[in-house]
């Protein structure tokens, strides 16, 4: 049955005018006349069987129970617009994926792993998106998610990357002066938002005596906290594999032990088996599989193979998410 939906230029013409109470302004948005958004918005009411505006003096004004259908009209001329300019940009002869991730994860460990990826694969661009919370893969418009392991990915298939270690870290002027690696406590501790007990949590896992745990500024992301720790403000409590470069050029000194308790798992989430994937979802999710695995065993970002008693990623068994 084919589908009965409002011409664009309706559409248009209505957003136009809810957006500035005025036929005249939505007019000149748009380089047409004032009559022709009359008409327009005429039509669009025709085809509705309502009335969508009041006038009052110069000027209109939705009526109620309309702004919520304007709304959803701004909306998906907005997406309209973006998926299109998206398209326009695509190579002929290429590839895209559209990944989601969490954003520190994403500036910190897969960013600078990517020119890798594009010189093995230059036809492939890869688009990333923030997403901090899980969610519906389905019907969201990514291939894939890189996130932690949630029941929000039940029926997805899930494969293991990296455990997330937290280790104290800080910049190395704060131990200058006398101060040692014991003095852990009597340093300025930098905490995580969504994170408040970490410290509590690590001074009873490592036995490192800390007075009021809790003390101490807060931020939302790890990035921030890497970033406040590079300026000197205090230790902070993050994934290593965040800080494995500033800890090699020695920008962060990390001289407590790492927490005993990993605290959570990235993964690697698709909506059907990397076998069954298209080629270049296959060729990401193997890249990224490889990376994984070679720093887990310890190889730097920028060398190539694997030491011998390292699994391979072909042999990294998938996760049906079932829970």
């Amino acid at each position: 049955m084919r589908r009965k939906i409002p011409s664009n230029a309706a559409l248009m013409a209505f957003e136009a005018a809810a957006r500035h109470g005025s036929f005249a302004r939505a007019a000149d948005e748009l380089s047409l006349t004032e009559g022709a958004i009359s008409r327009q918005i005429g039509r669009l009411e025709a085809f509705l069987g309502l009335t969508l505006f009041e006038r009052i003096g110069n000027r209109v004004r939705l009526l109620p129970n309309r702004e919520r259908y304007a709304a959803q009209v701004r909306e998906l001329l907005d997406r309209l617009y973006r998926d299109s300019q998206y398209l326009m940009g695509q190579p002929s002869d290429g590839a895209s994926l559209d990944i989601a991730t969490i954003p520190t994860f994403a500036m910190r460990w897969l960013i600078p792993r990517l020119p890798q990826f594009q010189q093995k694969h230059p036809n492939i661009s890869v688009h990333l998106a923030e997403r901090m919370e899980p969610f519906v893969l389905a019907g969201s418009g990514f291939d894939a998610a890189i996130h932690f392991e949630h029941p929000a990915w039940t029926g997805m298939r899930t494969y293991h990357l990296l455990n997330e270690v937290l280790v104290p870290v800080c910049h190395p002027e704060l131990l200058k002066g006398g101060k040692t690696a014991t003095a852990l406590d009597t340093l300025p501790r930098l905490h995580r938002q969504q994170n408040p007990d970490a410290w509590q949590r690590y001074a009873q896992e490592t036995g490192i005596p800390l007075t009021h745990p809790a003390m101490g500024a807060r931020y939302d992301l790890h990035a921030m906290l890497i970033e406040a720790a590079l300026a000197g403000l205090g230790v902070v409590l993050v994934p290593r594999l965040y800080v494995e470069t500033e800890l090699a050029q020695g920008r962060l000194v990390a001289p407590w032990p790492d927490g005993k308790t990993i605290s959570k798992t990235f993964s690697l989430i698709l909506p059907e088996p990397i076998g069954l994937s298209r080629e270049p979802i296959q060729a990401f999710a193997q890249w990224l599989l490889g990376e994984a695995e070679k720093a887990k065993c310890g190889i730097g970002k920028h060398r190539e193979g694997y030491v011998p008693e390292c699994r391979a990623a072909s042999q990294i068994n998938e996760q049906p998410s079932g829970r």
